[in-house]
């Protein structure tokens, strides 16, 4: 008896699979697996033979590309070709493109001399459009019909979804309708971007155009109403409100759309609360947010607290730190005024820090007597989140502190490396720093927007927080000129920069103009 050799699981699978493609139906896929002598030896060094691609957009302005490039068509081969659009792929006869186009003749006949006109356009048409085509397979293509005794000529216009705007629109928007949320709110957007005005405007006033053009119409609304849904239903309605608002303005008539452009924008003030600004800067993933409230109300975001340089934290009759001062709120708020517990995470952090002195008993009797540099940062760790105390001003043997913008804006750009080691990638919330004791010589829009500007400038060479949010207390609010605020922060681009000159400006005449002197 021979002897029977037993086959592994691979030799198993090869044996059948040599099997398979010995068989007669398996020559296609033969082919597609066998490799190349190319790719067998060496990697082919021939050029694919790619068709040339052609696109057509008819929403708005109508513009032909050929490979990426432009191609200008003479007015009456553009409206030909729009023609051949608004057919939506059925085939149209030559007489009634010369009806159409060029109108009726004068004895109502169209004669082979009129036939002849348009399909000389044809023949621009075609060079036009299917330059670099297949020639087996024209994007225009001729075909023979019976419309009377006798069959005349026809012309289809055959184009893919990627290659006419307006059914790639169409096809986004109908697909969008039957997705979730949140791929909706992709498609719906990538299709609106396709959308650059009325559609086949070079015809808006032929009959012809009116079925594409209404049913176009038609889906740009449904495009509208399913993103502004889709945008509320993932809880974004400031996405939502734009969109809603261009369509109510498409609908004055319609109360439906009004009513929801009131509810969304009732959403937007919820949300936002006691917002007063926002600007988010996409190019450095971060945003700025001013609202009025209360600093220590803000427990989804670390907090930046100003210290003198002797860092002091007594506030008992107000003398040497005001209880009314956000590092006498930190003590009472925050560590339930249990100062030795205070003093004591200060120390340990310091413990990094070098002092710049120490004050001697009889020059300053009261208050702690080691300094520290201006710009000295000291992160304190909440559960969750951290406190950063940062040096932003001197404090006088006499008790009084001191600061000025140049103090100011070296403490802000330490306080910004600091939170970029130890700030948890959260939300970093800041009082208006300066505005207080400190008596820096800067109005309040001033010292925010130095605020604003160290913190861009530090943004923009190391992610550090997804949100700064300056919090003002509600009765400051009627002495701070937000506009101007506003002002320097719309001038700035998607990273936080404003062109040069502007920057310069703005920066000389917002930022650092102390108090009395001539402003822009």
């Amino acid at each position: 008896m021979p002897l029977r050799r037993s086959l592994s699981a691979s030799q198993v699978l090869q044996a059948c699979f040599t099997v398979f493609l010995d068989s007669p139906n398996t020559s296609l896929l033969k082919s597609r697996c066998r490799p190349s002598a190319e790719s067998a030896g060496r990697q082919s060094t021939e050029p694919e033979n790619q068709v040339t691609r052609v696109r057509i957009c008819v929403l708005g302005s109508t513009a032909l590309t050929v490979g990426g490039t432009r191609v200008r068509m003479p007015p009456l081969t553009t409206k030909l070709l729009l023609r051949l659009v608004a057919a939506e792929g059925e085939a149209v006869p030559v007489t009634r493109l010369y009806r159409e186009l060029w109108g009726l003749p004068h004895n109502g006949q169209v004669t082979r001399a009129h036939r002849t006109q348009v399909q000389q356009r044809i023949s621009e048409l075609r060079k036009a459009v299917d330059a670099g085509e297949d020639a087996t397979s024209p994007l225009v293509r001729t075909e023979q019909m019976l419309s009377g005794p006798y069959p005349e000529s026809a012309y289809r216009l055959v184009l893919d979804r990627d290659r006419l705007d307006s059914t790639e629109f169409i096809e986004l928007v109908n697909e969008a309708t039957f997705s979730d949320p949140a791929t909706a709110v992709v498609l719906l957007n990538r299709a609106l971007g396709l959308w650059k005005g009325r559609p086949l405007q070079e015809v808006a006033e032929s009959d012809f155009s009116e079925p594409l053009v209404r049913r176009l119409m038609g889906t740009l609304d449904t495009a509208r109403g399913e993103l502004v849904r889709a945008q509320a239903d993932l809880g974004h309605p400031e996405l939502a409100l734009p969109v809603a608002e261009e369509r109510a303005a498409g609908r004055p008539d319609d109360s439906a759309a009004a009513a929801a452009v009131r509810s969304l924008r009732r959403r937007v003030r919820a949300r936002r609360g006691d917002e007063i600004l926002r600007r988010e800067f996409n190019g450095i993933s971060t945003r700025l947010v001013v609202k009025a409230g209360d600093l220590f109300d803000q427990h989804d975001a670390n907090m930046a607290v100003g210290f003198c340089d002797t860092f002091d934290t007594a506030t008992e009759n107000d003398v040497i730190i005001s209880r009314d001062s956000v590092q006498g709120q930190l003590l009472d708020r925050v560590y339930g005024g249990d100062r030795g517990l205070l003093d004591r995470a200060l120390r340990k952090g310091l413990q990094r820090v070098e002092p710049s002195g120490t004050e001697h008993v009889r020059d300053k009797p009261k208050g702690k007597r080691i300094r520290y540099p201006i710009g000295s940062v000291v992160p304190l760790s909440l559960p969750g989140r951290r406190v950063f105390a940062f040096v932003h001003c001197r404090q006088g043997n006499d008790l009084v502190t001191r600061s000025d913008p140049d103090d100011l804006r070296l403490s802000l750009e330490c306080l910004w490396a600091d939170i970029a080691v130890h700030g948890l990638r959260k939300p970093t919330a800041i009082p208006l720093v300066g505005s207080g004791l400190a008596r820096v010589e800067l109005e309040l829009e001033q010292l925010m927007i130095l605020i604003i500007d160290t913190f861009l400038a530090s943004s923009r060479s190391e992610r550090h927080t997804p949100e700064l949010r300056i919090v003002v207390r509600p009765g400051d609010l009627h002495a701070i000129r937000i506009s101007e605020v506003a002002r320097f922060v719309e001038a700035l681009d998607h990273h936080g920069q404003a062109p040069g000159d502007l920057r310069g400006r703005l920066l000389d005449s917002a930022t650092f103009t102390a108090k009395g002197h001539a402003r822009s």
